[in-house]
């Protein structure tokens, strides 16, 4: 009886990392391997081809998922579907942001100081929140009346705009009210 060797771990190692890099098959040097009988000469040239076949098939097998090959006439493919993966990725982005961006809303708190202690201000309330609206633009259901000092009141308002509005037009929109109101500042301004 043959002494068995002792079995090195890094050997195997090598030997699989070389016949990966020259795409031959590992040949084992055990006795396991030497033991297993060698295929019969009477077998069929069909059957022969078929094992062949599935060989060709194993060596295509690819460990690490690249499905490149070393064609020179696919370079040019490879390039130009590069342009159109590049195109095509711009053009994805490009949509997303403007989702994005059609989703994005600005909560702007404000407030509107009148002129006159007399001035009934849920009616002023009811005239900014009808005649200013652009496209885009939400005015807050209801309205609050704050207390400035020596009985004039200040109204307290929010609307929600668009990535399209700004809060600078709307507030100059309500200021073009010279009669009914003295100032409008905002309070807060919120992404939503």
């Amino acid at each position: 009886m043959s002494a068995v060797p002792a079995y090195d771990l890094a050997m195997d190692e090598m030997s699989v990392a070389l016949s990966f890099a020259l795409g031959t098959t590992i040949v084992s040097t055990t006795p396991a391997a030497a033991a297993a009988p060698a295929p019969a000469k009477k077998e069929k040239k069909g059957k022969a081809k078929k094992e062949e076949k599935k060989e060709e098939d194993d060596d295509d097998f690819d460990v690490f998922g690249d499905d490149d090959d070393d064609d020179g006439g696919e370079k040019e493919e490879k390039t130009e579907s590069r342009a159109e993966m590049l195109a095509r990725l711009k053009k994805e982005a490009e949509e997303r942001t403007a989702r994005k961006e059609a989703k994005q809303r600005t909560l702007v708190a404000i407030e509107v100081k009148p002129w006159d202690t007399e001035q009934d201000l849920n009616e002023l309330w009811k005239k900014i929140t009808t005649e200013i609206k652009p496209e885009g633009l939400k005015w807050g259901e209801t309205c609050h009346l704050q207390e400035v000092a020596f009985g004039i009141k200040k109204i307290c308002m929010t609307f929600t705009m668009g990535v399209k509005n700004s809060s600078d037009d709307v507030i100059e929109k309500i200021q073009e009210f010279e009669d009914e109101v003295q100032s409008v500042e905002v309070v807060s301004m919120n992404v939503l």
